[in-house]
């Protein structure tokens, strides 16, 4: 994916990351005892096979997050059949009809997918949306809405206002209109971030 609005382009369009597994792993066992869980987040953290760090990290006893939009449907499918997932926050970036054009991506069926499996697990997760008025409206957020509790999400929807990092991959702005909250339907509990 290569949303507008992310602020993560240097990690998303490195040719390699700057750690390996094993760095990674060396430092947590620096911090056995000094912290609960740790956060698996990018880019897009399931563009690898992470089901071997994952094990790993559960051996040193932490807790897993995982930040992910949902695009690689048969890695999360793995992660969640081995145990290896404590909680995951879940990015709908876009209603269908604007997911290609937000995310620059055709990607919309696997997170659809990833979306079901959730839903069908025991997993705690929740579901956010990054929100530029510029790219999306009421009706873009409304409809995810709608969407959301048609599958029967009943957990609170977070709206994660955009945050101008000057470095977003699209070189987005500060949106030029602001978003009127009072037009929301009110299918499912809608918390700002």
């Amino acid at each position: 994916m290569r949303c507008d609005f992310c602020y993560n382009s240097d990690i998303v369009f490195a040719k390699e990351g700057r750690y390996s597994f094993e760095d990674a792993l060396d430092f947590l066992q620096t911090r056995v005892g000094l912290l609960d869980g740790v956060v698996l987040s990018g880019g897009e953290a399931t563009s690898y096979d992470l089901s071997a760090f994952c094990k790993k990290i559960k051996e040193k006893g932490f807790l897993i997050k995982l930040d992910t939009n949902g695009t690689n449907f048969l890695h999360v499918k793995e992660l969640l059949q081995q145990n290896l997932l404590d909680f995951i926050a879940l990015d709908y970036k876009a209603p269908k009809e604007k997911f290609t054009q937000i995310t620059h991506s055709n990607r919309y069926d696997e997170f659809s997918q990833t979306l079901d499996l959730l839903l069908e697990s025991s997993l705690e997760f929740e579901v956010r949306t990054t929100l530029h008025s510029d790219l999306l409206d009421v009706e873009d957020i409304n409809a995810i809405i709608k969407d959301l509790s048609s599958r029967g999400y009943d957990k609170p929807y977070f709206i994660q206002e955009f945050l101008d990092t000057q470095s977003t991959i699209g070189s987005l702005e500060k949106p030029s209109q602001t978003f009127d909250k009072s037009q929301l339907i009110e299918l499912l509990h809608v918390k700002w971030r």
